[in-house]
């Protein structure tokens, strides 16, 4: 037996059964029709006629091509579930006010971890004194919202080896470097919590992730596709750490994983030019307001562009692409110079904060923007503060589609939710509650939208995959919150369903 990409499918996986979909809206605003899925695939697709059974009636819902997330960190998300919330938090001492129900919830030796604060617009600075007064012998690891800044107080920088730290607050190589020293959910109990996380996906229309966990990615998802089928398709990043072992092995981004179903390919190489806006180290042109004579006035150069260059080379030589972070528009121009001397294809992650004369390099340099439009909504406030005079060329999708840059939507999950309706919602419409658009000129079309949400694909033709979704309402009639909740009625993965009817 064999999958949609020829490779052997998983021994607890079956080829889906034939089905026809009747009464079905083809995509927005489209006309009634059948479709028949034979072997994974859509084998025709007729307005009237007997396509064989067995028939599922839609009853005139509409179907799409099925929607990706384009960045996720997929263990963290799946853990962040089960951290103490700390989002929408606007000040240092309510966080640590917010830790004393679960101090006493759990056994003394586990670490305390929370997730989600955003510090750029506190009044106060987060330091251990604050968690210790909570907490003062129980490690605590508090994660920031965009994963670039961990603050923990004495006795969870003494597990992680910083005891003696001034503050608690740690950012960027720093912070990577006590996650990683964090004590570890064992793989069995993660890839649970990673199931769970992908069925919920499922019910939102997702039938793939491009997966940016800091991890050895392709063991994780060769192990998890290995003891039951998987519900998505995954693309699993490589780190540079990492690099040599997939050059070795003769891995390409593309290259299906053996033993996975072909569900799991070899994704691109994560690089890093700069931190982030929250943290106020994304790599500006301009320096941040009050922070003019400090170190760091323009944020974090976190590689070289020598080095970014060396790691490009060596990776598109060996048919590796590059994903590139940047958010800041001094970062997105050293990655853009970068793909113009290494000239490879790849991804530009975030694309935040653009000069008006790198929007148009992107189509030029055929480099995709991979970016999440549920930040422009969340980040709105920290933008017009730290970015301000700026804004007008942030979060620049508008711009970025018209002059025919290639945009694939994302939720940099756990930073915003592995919701694609979130995203494709926040692009259409630029607000995320009751305020006006932000910057509406910026706004994307809704059919752009679903397709950025799609990888592209915006059509559901004969001898595609049928990864499609099932939605109640035609997106075209739905309004900002409808179209935000969108209720999913449905989802196939090559024809087998992974949400709703089976």
């Amino acid at each position: 037996m064999t999958s949609l990409d020829g490779m052997p499918s998983p021994a607890t996986g079956a080829r889906p059964a034939p089905l026809t979909l009747s009464r079905v809206r083809l995509g927005p605003g489209g006309p009634l029709v059948a479709l028949r899925i034979v072997d994974g695939r859509i084998a025709a697709v007729a307005r009237d006629g007997d396509l064989g059974g067995p028939v599922h009636d839609l009853a005139g819902r509409t179907v799409l091509p099925g929607l990706w997330d384009a960045h996720v960190h997929m263990a963290q998300w799946a853990g962040n579930r089960r951290r103490v919330d700390l989002s929408g938090l606007d000040s240092a001492r309510a966080v640590a006010g917010a830790l004393r129900p679960h101090a006493a919830d759990r056994s003394s030796g586990e670490v305390l971890v929370g997730q989600g604060f955003r510090d750029g617009l506190w009044p106060d600075v987060p330091d251990k004194a604050l968690l210790d007064a909570v907490c003062p012998d129980r490690p605590v690891a508090l994660i920031s919202a965009d994963l670039h800044a961990v603050w923990l107080n004495s006795a969870g920088l003494a597990l992680v080896g910083r005891a003696g730290h001034p503050t608690g607050l740690l950012r960027e190589h720093e912070c990577f470097e006590v996650m990683r020293a964090l004590p570890e959910v064992p793989a069995d109990v993660l890839d649970g919590w990673v199931a769970e996380a992908a069925r919920d996906a499922a019910a939102r229309g997702v039938t793939g992730v491009i997966d940016f966990h800091f991890s050895d990615n392709l063991a994780d998802w060769s192990r998890r596709a290995a003891s039951a089928p998987l519900d998505l398709r995954v693309r699993a990043a490589v780190y540079p750490s990492r690099l040599d072992a997939a050059v070795e092995r003769g891995l390409r981004s593309g290259d299906v994983l053996p033993g996975t179903g072909g569900l799991v390919r070899v994704g691109p190489l994560k690089l890093f030019t700069d931190g982030s806006l929250n943290t106020r180290t994304a790599l500006c042109c301009d320096p941040y307001p009050g922070l003019e004579d400090a170190a760091g006035a323009y944020g974090v150069e976190e590689t070289s562009f020598e080095e970014l260059v060396r790691l490009m080379r060596r990776a598109a030589a060996h048919g590796i692409e590059p994903a590139v972070h940047a958010i800041g528009d001094r970062a997105n121009t050293v990655a853009l110079d970068a793909f113009e001397a290494v000239r490879c294809r790849g991804r530009i992650e975030h694309a935040q904060l653009l000069s008006a004369v790198d929007v148009p390099r992107f189509a030029a340099l055929g480099v995709t923007a991979g970016v999440q439009p549920a930040h422009a909504t969340d980040d709105r406030d920290v933008a017009d503060r730290h970015w301000a005079g700026r804004t007008g060329r942030a979060f620049a999708y508008g711009d970025l589609l018209a002059a025919g840059a290639a945009l694939e939507f994302g939720s940099d999950a756990p930073v915003a939710p592995l919701d694609p309706w979130v995203a494709v919602a926040a692009a259409v419409h630029r607000t995320g509650d009751a305020r006006p658009a932000w910057h509406p000129e910026q706004r994307v079309p809704l059919r752009a939208a679903l397709a950025a949400s799609a990888r592209g694909r915006s059509l559901i033709r004969v001898g595609d995959p049928a990864d499609l979704v099932v939605v109640d309402v035609d997106p075209l009639d739905a309004d900002p919150g409808t179209l935000r909740a969108m209720p999913v009625h449905a989802t196939l993965l090559g024809g087998r369903w992974t949400h709703g009817p089976g």
